[in-house]
């Protein structure tokens, strides 16, 4: 039988190690290569062309998100999965957004995680049930309110909360005083507030200020 062929990319040692062993016991999985962080993995990459690569995400010289980017810049054909101690959204978006096929967390079980890179050389993608739920819960936020503010409002909206009247408002944006009141009365509207104060913590609270 045709053996699943693997690469490591993980700068720790023991890591490695540890993988290494257990799924080079296994009879239809074989480790070919190992590297000690992103930059290596994308040589390493190029020259072994492993049916599946496991790939961490903090690492020095090049993290595993760019590390992928480059593979799949290289070989769009590559399937990489992630395998990370990282359930943030700053690590999980943009990796799936570089288009690696799968992102599972270092606690899984040795078991698992074999089973995981079948699944991934068979095509198939595999997202553990932490990081869907982290999806999921993405998916169905609710949109800010401040999104809907136009550029010009959200600028009225950080003069307010340095506690400017609308004339010094109109005199630091050099609009109208006019203009000033309407942006105003948008905002309390967008923002669902009462008043100006209301505005003004609303705009400290979601860090607008």
């Amino acid at each position: 039988m045709e053996k699943i062929t693997v690469m490591l990319v993980d700068d720790h040692q023991m890591v490695r190690l540890g993988l290494s062993s257990y799924l080079n016991m296994q009879d239809d999985l074989s480790v070919v290569a190992e590297a000690v962080n992103g930059l290596d993995g994308v040589q390493k990459a190029k020259q072994h062309r492993p049916d599946v690569i496991l790939m961490d995400l903090v690492m020095d010289e090049m993290d595993g998100i760019e590390a992928s980017k480059a593979i799949l810049l290289e070989n769009p054909e590559a399937k990489i999965l992630i395998l990370t101690s990282f359930l943030d959204d700053e690590k999980i978006f943009p990796a799936l957004e570089a288009g690696v096929k799968g992102y599972i967390l270092k606690t899984s079980q040795a078991h698992e995680i074999a089973a995981s890179v079948r699944k991934i050389a068979e095509g198939q993608d595999v997202i553990s049930e932490s990081v869907r739920a982290k999806i999921y819960e993405k998916k169905n936020a609710q949109p800010e309110l401040h999104e809907d503010l136009t550029a010009r409002e959200a600028e009225v909206l950080k003069e307010i909360a340095k506690g400017l009247s609308n004339q010094e408002i109109a005199d630091e944006l050099y609009i109208s005083l006019k203009t000033v009141k309407t942006h105003v009365s948008n905002i309390l509207s967008k923002l669902q507030v009462e008043d100006r104060t209301q505005a003004a913590i609303y705009a400290i609270k979601h860090k607008i200020a």
